[in-house]
């Protein structure tokens, strides 16, 4: 199943104020974009979690797997 299907059958009103906030978009806004927009204006206390999840792997990151890029303390010094 589609994300975008999983998106309307879990969650109908977000899914619906998705598509409105697309249409009255003035740039070609994509479907996911605008879902993610109307989940963030009902449930802003989850923007932690959002942010969370796109946060960039660094390479620092990639010899030091226990290493979280938030925690200051394990940060590397360079």
């Amino acid at each position: 199943m589609k994300l975008a299907l999983w998106r309307a059958l879990l969650a109908p009103i977000t899914s619906l104020r998705a598509l409105i906030i697309q249409h009255r978009s003035r740039s070609p806004l994509p479907y996911d974009v605008a879902w993610r927009q109307a989940h963030m204006l009902r449930s802003p206390d989850e923007m932690v979690y959002r942010l969370h999840g796109h946060q960039p792997t660094l390479v620092s990151d990639l010899h030091n797997p226990h290493r979280h890029p938030t925690d200051a303390s394990t940060a590397d010094p360079t």
